[in-house]
Order: C-alpha cells, then structure tokens, then sequence
C-alpha cells in the first residue's frame, strides 16, 4: 500500500515524571499505525536518517513521532559529559512515556503502535514495549544495542525486526547474542555493505523497505 503524504508535523511535548521532552508527530490521511522513534546516542528528533525513514513511512500510510529522549538541559549537559545517552532505565522510561501519550492523545489514541530504535535508541524502544505489551505491536531496530537492555528482552511480545549493516561486525554479533534471549517472533537481517550509520547509497533504502514489511505484517488494521 502507498499513500502520498502532505501533513504538516505538529510540534508536541510529551510529560515525563518532572521532565518534558520534545517530538514531532505527523499523521498522514487515514493513517493506519504509528511508529514511535527513539534515536540514537548523542543524536534527536532532528537525526536525518530517522527523519528520512520516517517520511518513507508517512508515504506507506503511518503516522510517527520523532520523539527527543532527553530534555534540552539534559542534552546540553550530556554534550558535555556524555552523562544520559547510556542511562538506557531514563531512556526507556522516555519512550514509555511517549507510548502513554500516545494512548491518550485523541489523534493517536486508535492507531496500533510500533516502535523503532536506533543505537541506543534500540534498547529504549526495546524496554518501552517490554513494559507496554499491549500497546506495542512491532519492533525494529536498527544498527541497534540490543543487548543493553539485558535479559529484559526475553519479555518482549511483540515481533522484533533486528536491522543490522554487513560491515558492522561488532554489532552484529552483539544483535545476535541478544537475538538469542529473545522469546517471540524475532528476526535478524543483515544488510550487505551497510556501516553503523547506513550512510552508504541505496542501504537506508533497505531499511525502509524492510521496516514497512515489518510493519504491514504486524500492525492490526485500526
């Protein structure tokens, strides 16, 4: 299924404990699912592969949220320090919180979700739908950690997509250990002559493509 897109991102703040974070949602004509992103180390809302994936997705007819995982004073400390972008319990917790606005927002309450991760943003979306199994119908990760997320993955229920570059080694086998403690659907694709950061020509492609597969076999219709 492809749909053309024309909506206009709202600008939205997400209520987290005594935090607020930030994030763009998009909801193209009769969407039918939402992908959460959560982005990588060091990285935002503002990441251009994250932002290039989730416009290939508005055209396949899904809403997303790119979402900040950490507030702007976090971010300016953690440029400094380094001191957030490993926390994965805060920025898990981030995404759950993301999920739970999303549930209740009139404009997303009704879409299935998904989640998609990227680096440490993988883990986070990992733990999101780890502590909402009835809300998070997908996962995908991609150049993720996995394993940051411990033996947390094996209560994962929802089908998890593990997206991984070919000259990645050190992260494939990292995705495949994690692999192997997971206990629901669960795939690993590996795509040949991708780095981490899948600057290569024709690779984020693959991505999207595999990603909106991922998605349309396990979205349920809204």
């Amino acid at each position: 299924m492809s749909v053309t897109s024309t909506a206009t991102p709202w600008p939205v703040q997400i209520p987290e404990r005594d935090a607020i974070v930030n994030g763009d949602l998009c909801i193209p004509e009769t969407a039918r699912g939402l992908v959460v992103f959560a982005h990588g180390s060091g990285s935002s809302r503002h990441s251009t592969r994250n932002i290039a994936v989730a416009q290939a997705l508005q055209h396949e007819g899904f809403a997303t949220l790119l979402l900040d995982l950490l507030t702007p004073d976090e971010d300016r400390s953690d440029a400094v320090t380094a001191e957030f972008r490993f926390d994965i319990p805060l920025l898990g917790q981030r995404v759950i919180s993301a999920i739970d606005w999303a549930l209740a927002d009139a404009r997303t309450a009704n879409l299935p979700i998904g989640v998609f991760g990227a680096s440490t943003g993988a883990a986070a979306a990992l733990i999101g739908a780890a502590k909402r199994p009835d809300a998070v119908r997908a996962v995908i990760s991609r150049g993720g950690r996995p394993d940051l997320v411990g033996p947390l993955i094996a209560t994962v229920r929802a089908p998890v997509l593990l997206i991984v570059g070919g000259l990645d080694d050190v992260v494939i086998e990292l995705n495949r250990e994690a692999l192997a403690r997971t206990t629901g659907a669960a795939h690993l694709e590996i795509v040949p002559g991708a780095t981490h950061l899948f600057e290569e020509p024709g690779t984020l492609d693959r991505v999207v493509q595999l990603a909106t597969d991922w998605l349309d076999r396990h979205l349920p219709n809204p």
